[in-house]
């Protein structure tokens, strides 16, 4: 098991699926993995100093998959977020991705469902269960890790069938889960919107917002 790997940056490479991989130099070997939005944005201001990453890795039949983190901390909880039924690694990146870490643990310790559901992908049921399971091992964990607990501010957003729908086009079009998760916040503002039950509505002021109209 590779618990961490340490060496500099050569290139962020996006997929057509729109995941995103760091291409490591360690001793003249290309490390291949997987990370997350918000780590790349953090590494871009990385230049020649070497860095460190810690890893996961994720043997299938036909091949192995590297994912990289920012600290212990996001491995382990990457990994308690993936041990839930029906959380497969994807899921596990964007829950980390939309909300952090802080407010991720603190959305599952207090059981904020809507702030888990913010994410692309994790309806209720989804997020009911990502509390049920793992509430109290959270509620233990991170006072052992050190991380620090934050409770997301409350939010408003369409009804479970328009969000679905928006998510899925958006994502057909190429925007990240971090984009869908900005334009879901920022239209569930309008509370003429919110109201609004014609989804062709909700991906017409979506791709207004995002292309910046």
């Amino acid at each position: 098991m590779i618990s961490y790997l340490k060496g500099t940056k050569v290139d962020i490479t996006k997929t057509t699926q729109n995941r995103l991989f760091l291409i490591l130099d360690v001793n003249d070997i290309g490390y291949e993995m997987q990370i997350s939005t918000r780590f790349a944005r953090k590494l871009e201001e990385e230049t020649d100093q070497p860095i460190q990453v810690f890893t996961h890795l994720q043997i299938l039949e036909d091949k192995q998959i590297l994912y990289g983190f920012p600290s212990s901390a996001e491995r382990d909880l990457f990994r308690q977020l993936t041990a839930v039924s029906g959380i497969g690694m994807q899921l596990g990146i964007a829950l980390i991705d939309t909300l952090g870490i802080s407010d991720l643990v603190g959305a599952i310790v207090t059981s904020n469902i809507p702030a888990l559901t913010k994410t692309p992908g994790v309806g209720k049921k989804t997020a009911e269960r990502i509390a049920l399971e793992l509430k109290t091992k959270l509620a233990q964990w991170h006072k052992i890790s050190g991380v620090e607990v934050q409770q997301p501010e409350a939010v408003f957003s369409p009804a479970p069938e328009i969000k679905e729908d928006l998510e899925m086009t958006l994502l057909a079009l190429g925007y990240t889960n971090e984009e869908i998760e900005q334009v879901l916040t920022a239209l569930s503002q309008d509370n003429q919107l919110l109201k609004n039950p014609n989804v062709e509505e909700w991906i017409r002021s979506a791709i207004s917002w995002l292309s910046g109209e």
